[in-house]
């Protein structure tokens, strides 16, 4: 099966993303430096994060770096995040859609869409657009 892993470019706030997104998420999160791998980066860019995965509670996987000063970075310009999930989640979703507003600017509230489920899409105080939708509950 394969597995689609979100990847996150950061400059410079790659840790403290990952770990506001640990407190989002739970689980594990690990992180390896540019002085880890021994990357040739400028010295100030050493302890940056070159690779940081986050395994949450429920299952989201996605992954990160901070983007070296030599290479092109756009914040929050060409991807978005996006959580999806039955309506016996809802709680979850919604907890999720509130802890990542938190600081961040909302764009769509979490209500109820055109197509039934509920759906709203946020930016995070990082930058990052996430899109949550929650499906709407099954017909008796």
């Amino acid at each position: 099966m394969t597995t689609l892993n979100p990847y996150l470019g950061f400059r410079g706030t790659a840790r403290e993303a990952m770990e506001f997104y640990q407190g989002v998420f739970g689980g594990e999160l690990l992180l390896s430096t540019f002085r880890d791998f021994g990357a040739e980066v400028e010295p100030d860019e050493l302890d940056l994060v070159m690779h940081a995965q986050l395994t949450g509670d429920a299952g989201v996987v996605f992954m990160a770096s901070d983007t070296p000063k030599h290479m092109d970075y756009r914040e929050g310009s060409n991807f978005s995040m996006s959580l999806s999930g039955p309506n016996e989640d809802e709680a979850q979703l919604t907890g999720y859609f509130d802890s990542l507003a938190a600081g961040g600017t909302v764009q769509q509230p979490l209500t109820v869409a055109p197509w039934g489920d509920s759906f709203g899409m946020l930016q995070d105080r990082f930058g990052v657009a996430w899109m949550v939708n929650i499906a709407a509950p099954a017909a008796a």
